[in-house]
């Protein structure tokens, strides 16, 4: 039986109910050779994200999935221990972010040596953190992979289908997405292993629907932000379901966040804006309430369990 790798251990679907696939509690967006980059006590971290996550629990959010991989400031330690301080549970990716955020040793192993890694952390735990990896976090240059994202991105594929994790990827470009959907498929991983996230920066809705009957996963992850209206996201989501394609979609945030870069981590932004305010308008635009399950509770499940 499926189940959810996360900071408390697997979770069946039964444990669960509305889980947000792309939302972060620790990241640091500047590159690894800065000062004081990735740096934090865990203490801190608690203290600013607990409330956030207590009211996420109260708007009906049972898991979140951490979207900081290596190059963004992953921390699996400090994850762990906001994770039981709040007995809440979280999904820690392995993987690498783009460029300029590769690290150096990243840059020089193989892919084989890459793909250790990745499987290590998947099956194993990370950096003796006690966590083990729930799934696979890359991305991709807006112009198209480098060499050491393809590097990164075969390794995943081939960690991927060792283990059964789902690859997703910070792609901007639904044209790179197609290159990223060939060199899966081509290392013998399945397009249905994959999510795009940041679907919505696409403007050309005809490659939304393309990736999705692909078989991949299209992710609108920055609901409540100020790039994009509630009406911008209701009318993506009501076209591709009108596609019958609702079941290769979901839906998030992408908010947080304690931000080491910032004084005493900044200000987050909360988990509840899509269960306080846009679930209410999905309903009143005619989606019922079991298309509303689907996005929110059962497609990120199926995405993410192994």
């Amino acid at each position: 039986m499926a189940q959810l790798i996360t900071t408390l251990g697997s979770k069946e679907a039964g444990e669960l109910g509305m889980i947000l696939p792309h939302e972060h509690v620790f990241v640091d967006l500047r590159t690894w050779d800065q000062s004081g980059y990735a740096q934090a006590e865990a203490a801190d971290v608690i203290e600013l994200m607990e409330p956030e996550i207590a009211l996420a629990q109260a708007a009906g959010v049972t898991a979140i999935v951490e979207c900081s991989p290596v190059g963004v400031g992953r921390r699996a330690d400090i994850l762990k221990a906001v994770s039981e301080a709040t007995g809440f549970p979280l999904v820690v990716p392995t993987g690498i972010y783009r460029e300029p955020w590769v690290p150096a040793w990243a840059h020089t192993a193989s892919k084989e040596v890459l793909r250790e890694w990745m499987i290590c952390e998947l099956e194993g735990e990370i950096e003796d953190s006690g966590v083990q990896a729930g799934w696979i976090k890359l991305s991709a240059g807006d112009d198209g992979l480098t060499d050491s994202e393809t590097k990164v991105l075969r390794a995943a594929a081939a960690a991927g289908a060792a283990t059964n994790a789902v690859i997703g990827s910070h792609t901007i470009r639904g044209r790179v997405v197609r290159e990223q959907l060939d060199i899966v498929e081509a290392a013998g991983y399945a397009a249905e292993h994959f999510i795009w996230i940041h679907t919505q920066a696409e403007p050309d809705f005809t490659l939304h629907l393309e990736i999705a009957r692909r078989g991949a996963w299209i992710e609108y992850d920055g609901i409540g932000s100020e790039e994009e209206t509630d009406e911008d996201y209701l009318r993506l989501i009501l076209r591709v379901l009108d596609a019958g394609l609702g079941d290769r979609m979901m839906l998030s945030h992408d908010r947080g966040w304690y931000d080491p870069a910032q004084p005493g981590g900044g200000t987050p932004r909360p988990f509840t804006y899509i269960g306080e305010q846009f679930l209410p308008r999905l309903r009143a635009a005619g989606v019922d309430e079991a298309t509303v399950h689907q996005l929110t509770c059962t497609n990120p499940f199926r995405a993410f369990a192994r």
